[in-house]
């Protein structure tokens, strides 16, 4: 359980006087009891400029990594500015969808109320695993049976949606349930299917070293648990 900071503008000058831009934003969200996981968006509590300062804040202790790793990058032109390139990499990409505010998905009005399967994907999808920072690649299928009352987003909305959920470092089975509940959210359909399949370069590098193996795993909500031949409709545009 998160600790509960009592905060104010002026203690919390005073706190982040002379403190790392990492420890100011801690700061904010142990005053606001809000939780800092590896998957969790804290794009609330990061404040203008402060995105810069966190990529000098990880350059400077990705250089330490490097250094402890006993890397020569003073002559060494290959790692000369890795450590740069590292920050701009976790923050800017690899790790966007943890600093970045949720995308701007316009909903249009469900004139025809539609109310049959659509199926988008397969979206490409890249992440990160929590356990070892190693890449996650894949695809995701989503199926919708809309609402015939409730609006409606447009298909690119789907894959943009799925690049800021994905962009964190999570375990799959936590992502997946994660866009589920963004897309739950957002569009409130009768029924919602979700498949995601992705290779882990953690089994692929590390361990076992299995080129081969693969992870699929699914959500079913509303019709799609309680429909069958719905199901498999989908199933079988995903197979």
């Amino acid at each position: 359980m998160l600790m509960h900071v009592q905060a104010s503008p002026d203690n919390e000058k005073q706190a982040g006087a002379g403190m790392a831009v990492s420890e100011r934003i801690r700061y904010r969200l142990m005053c606001a009891g809000q939780r800092f996981n590896a998957n969790d968006n804290i794009a609330d509590f990061i404040e203008e400029g402060e995105l810069d300062e966190l990529r000098d804040e990880v350059q400077a202790r990705m250089q330490a990594v490097l250094r402890a790793l006993v890397i020569d990058t003073d002559h060494d032109h290959n790692t000369f500015d890795t450590a740069r390139r590292m920050a701009k990499l976790y923050i800017d990409e690899v790790f966007g969808g943890r600093y970045e505010a949720a995308p701007q998905v316009t909903a249009f009005p469900n004139v025809a109320q539609l109310n049959q399967l659509m199926v988008i994907g397969p979206i490409t999808v890249r992440s990160a695993c929590s356990h070892h920072l190693c890449p996650i690649e894949g695809k995701v299928w989503v199926g919708v049976l809309p609402n015939a009352e409730s609006d409606l987003i447009g298909l690119s909305k789907y894959a943009r949606i799925c690049d800021w959920i994905m962009r964190r470092p999570q375990i799959q089975e936590e992502a997946i349930t994660m866009l589920a509940d963004e897309l739950q959210r957002r569009i409130q359909p009768d029924g919602l299917a979700v498949v995601m399949q992705a290779s882990h370069a953690c089994m692929h590098w590390r361990g076992v070293k299995d080129e081969g193996a693969r992870m699929s795993n699914s959500i079913m909500r509303g019709e799609f648990l309680t429909n069958a031949a719905l199901r498999r409709e989908f199933l079988g545009f995903v197979r």
